[in-house]
């Protein structure tokens, strides 16, 4: 059985994950990593992470960039496989992350989404064929309560579009200083908070008289959770050191 614990379990992310790892035979959740550290009724939580002397195979971060040194520190000196689907890092963040898979197995995503992975394939084929012919925008909306903006999946989204492009696009993140036209080589990122929405991500290619989109909702988290937990049992097989991503999961790499 796979033993599992969840960084940032009290969260929104953290409790969907916890209830699709009740429901599967084949997982134990034996802790939880969260600054609130109020114990659950399934299993203990602790606000420091090496606190924990237990045994895992996996750990799922679905917590705050503020936790990240803490949670690496503990990875690294247990050897511990991490999945990393907290977004919103600080470039720093992120160059510690990728030490940190010289030393463990770490599977980052900024989406942990099948179907956006799929919608990033659709979209580097669309910049492709479609060459500089076409204006390109992302739009992204998530609830009011998301912190990061743009989302680590809007760029994954606009990245995607950009390395297919015939040209070296620029991202422009906001319209309001800027009283000019449109440049040709712009690629526009706009950010939506409000209500409770999941997340929805929409790629524009606005040609001449006509327009073509590619668009992706998630009606609940649980689209994510999922997703971090085939994650977690892909990630818990793998024992080479190294980062991993969703193309090398859906390859069987």
């Amino acid at each position: 059985m796979l033993k599992m614990v969840i960084s940032g379990c009290n969260g929104y992310m953290g409790r969907a994950v916890a209830r699709i790892a009740a429901n599967d035979p084949d997982i134990e959740v034996v802790a939880g990593f969260d600054i609130n550290a109020a114990k659950l009724d399934s299993f203990p939580v602790y606000a420091d992470p090496l606190e924990f002397a237990g045994a895992s195979d996996v750990v799922v971060d679905f917590s705050n960039p503020s936790a990240l040194e803490g949670l690496l520190r503990y990875c690294t000196s247990k050897h511990m496989p991490l999945v990393v689907c907290t977004t919103g890092h600080s470039d720093e963040q992120l160059k510690a992350i990728d030490a940190a898979s010289e030393k463990i197995p770490v599977f980052k995503s900024r989406s942990m989404s099948i179907g956006i992975n799929l919608a990033v394939d659709l979209i580097r084929r669309a910049a492709a064929f479609l060459g500089d012919g076409y204006d390109v925008e992302v739009v992204e909306r998530h609830h009011r309560r998301k912190i990061d903006a743009p989302s680590g999946t809007a760029l994954m989204l606009a990245e995607a579009a950009r390395d297919a492009l015939p040209y070296e696009a620029e991202f422009v993140y906001e319209r309001k200083s800027v009283r000019q036209p449109r440049g040709e080589h712009e690629i526009g990122i706009s950010s939506v908070r409000g209500g409770t929405i999941v997340g929805e991500h929409e790629v524009i290619f606005a040609g001449l008289d006509e327009v073509i989109e590619i668009k992706h909702t998630a009606y609940s988290r649980e689209v994510f959770a999922a997703g971090a937990v085939k994650a977690a049992k892909f990630l818990a097989g793998i024992k080479k050191t190294g980062m991993y991503d969703m193309n090398d999961m859906l390859k069987g790499c």
